[in-house]
């Protein structure tokens, strides 16, 4: 891999993570233009743990007081001093995280019929063969950030209708079990489809469940930093340690630039997605994702019919 591939898979990483457009949608659609069969799973491993530092640039004061908290927390458990009803703003937050992560176990169910498990399947759905998958997928985030984008867009009328200042954006600050659930429960099913936006599903989720949007949108950012160090694991001893037995080559400045780069761009892009979020202009990733979904599930139409990818010429891998 050439130091300019490893910046432009960067860029389309940090951007794509945070932006609700969806960064496995978009990569898949690299791939599949550019004709590649395969990932380097190393390489897609680093880049994850570049966006992982973007994440933790942005909130890190937020992260600090939570880890504290949570230290806290334990401690309380262990001799008896917690309580569910007297948690303050920062272990709600805490618990709240806990419970939205437990829906992620659902990912390690076995599919039936198969050697898979759910996780697998966003595997298979990246080949060539299911590319109409992406488009029907980002089409999906389109509708889901519509609904979501229509939802908050009530509960801001509601709240000027009884008179309460709705400057600082409408809805609940404060999660609940049934909603951390609900996000959680999302937050799988985006990780099964790529072209279904973790960051904007997850948010969507939120938003129907009555939160304030920017809250919404920090619990969405927090709660996929475990995600992402999980997956940055798992993918990383399957890199390291394949099961073929094939020796792992590591190109030392492609994987350090492009880790540097996804970070950069991953800080710039949450930063994006905070400011148009709050000036209303969802609007863009509306049409955004419709627009391409569209194309990506007509260009898969006609390659379904030929049976080849129209851009490599290669036959279509199911």
């Amino acid at each position: 891999m050439s130091i300019f591939d490893a910046i432009v898979q960067a860029v389309i990483q940090g951007l794509t993570e945070f932006l609700p457009v969806s960064s496995s949608g978009h990569l898949t659609i690299t791939q599949h233009i550019q004709g590649m069969q395969e990932d380097n799973l190393f390489f897609s491993v680093m880049l994850h743990i570049g966006t992982l530092a973007a994440v933790i640039g942005v909130y890190i004061k937020l992260i600090l007081g939570l880890l504290k908290e949570f230290g806290r927390m334990v401690k309380d458990i262990f001799t008896g001093k917690f309580k569910w009803s007297e948690m303050n703003g920062e272990r709600n937050m805490v618990m709240m995280l806990i419970i939205g992560l437990i829906p992620l176990f659902l990912l390690f169910i076995p599919v039936p019929g198969t050697d898979m498990k759910i996780k697998d399947l966003a595997e298979m759905f990246s080949k060539s063969g299911y590319f109409i998958v992406v488009g029907i997928s980002l089409m999906i985030t389109s509708t889901l950030l519509f609904l979501g984008d229509r939802k908050n867009k009530r509960t801001v009328k509601a709240y000027k209708d009884k008179g309460l200042n709705a400057k600082g954006g409408a809805g609940r600050k404060r999660y609940n079990v049934v909603d951390s659930l609900a996000v959680g429960i999302t937050q799988c099913f985006a990780a099964v489809f790529p072209g279904i936006s973790r960051s904007g599903s997850t948010l969507v989720a939120s938003e129907l469940r009555g939160m304030n949007k920017q809250a919404a949108l920090d619990y969405s950012f927090l709660l996929g930093t475990p995600a992402i160090v999980a997956a940055a694991l798992l993918e990383g001893k399957d890199a390291l340690f394949p099961k073929n037995g094939e020796t792992v080559t590591i190109e030392f400045w492609p994987v350090i630039i492009g880790m540097i780069v996804a970070a950069f761009v991953g800080f710039i892009a949450i930063k994006i997605f905070k400011w148009l979020l709050k000036t209303d202009r969802m609007y863009i990733f509306i049409a955004y994702t419709a627009i391409v979904g569209l194309i990506v599930t007509i260009i898969s139409i006609i390659e379904l019919s030929k049976g080849v990818n129209i851009f490599s010429g290669a036959q279509l891998v199911f």
